[in-house]
């Protein structure tokens, strides 16, 4: 589900913008989700200093923060250019035959194909490649990003249709640490952290801090209308709160 800000959900507490998404139940109970809504962040911000900016004025006790692992890459830097992955002949010729996800830009990119294939090596991206051959009839789905690992199913970017100019020529990584990370925002904020890669499709739990209640799988349900957006929403923020 793609949410589009709406006016009737907008709220605004302590000069913070965030809209009320619907409420949703999963086997730990009911909950409010606050998607809070940010500036664009840009490479090499200070993670730290956003949460103190957009989550310290609204977190409450009892509170859970979701974050997008895009705004994490982003502040790490962890990012690659597209000038930087020119496509060889393995990248342009299989790229032909990858399929097209409505969730994003897929291996179908070559540059995004050729980062894969820098990232893992080509014969393990061949061999998911026969793998997902296989797994389709099968009707398996996810098989190629299961098999060639590495954090590839997390590369984000290289967006052709994205609102936002800089997507079209970056593609960002998954974060470094990212128990890591959720730790050092909990000990900031001093509510849980869980730190998601999240699609309409998918979605992963990729770190989570020390207190975290839930189990990956629990905590997935809270999402699993990917409460961020899928678009131009600027909500990478999630506090997600007992209703």
């Amino acid at each position: 589900m793609a949410f589009r800000n709406s006016e009737e959900t907008r709220r605004e507490d302590n000069g913070v913008t965030y809209f009320l998404r619907p409420q949703i139940e999963g086997s730990a109970g009911r909950f409010d989700r606050l998607a809070i809504q940010t500036h664009f962040v840009q490479r090499g911000e200070s993670y730290i200093e956003l949460m103190r900016k957009y989550v310290a004025p609204l977190a409450t006790e009892g509170d859970i923060l979701c974050t997008s692992e895009k705004i994490i890459g982003m502040c790490q830097n962890n990012v690659v250019e597209m000038k930087d992955v020119p496509p060889g002949w393995w990248a342009r010729n299989l790229s032909k035959f990858a399929s097209r996800s409505a969730a994003g830009i897929g291996m179908d990119e070559p540059h995004k194909l050729q980062l894969a294939i820098n990232l893992a090596g080509l014969p393990r991206i061949l061999f998911a490649c026969v793998c997902h051959v296989v797994g389709r009839l099968f009707g398996k789905r996810g098989v190629f990003y299961k098999v060639a690992g590495h954090g590839i199913a997390g590369i984000d970017g290289f967006y052709s249709h994205s609102s936002f100019d800089l997507y079209h020529t970056i593609a960002i990584l998954n974060p470094r640490d990212p128990n890591g990370v959720c730790a050092e925002l909990e000990g900031e904020l001093g509510i849980p952290v869980y730190l998601v890669d999240a699609n309409d499709l998918e979605r992963e739990v990729l770190g989570r801090s020390p207190s975290a209640p839930y189990s990956d799988e629990v905590f997935l349900e809270l999402i699993r209308d990917n409460p961020a957006g899928q678009s131009d929403e600027l909500t990478p923020l999630i506090l997600i709160r007992k209703a």
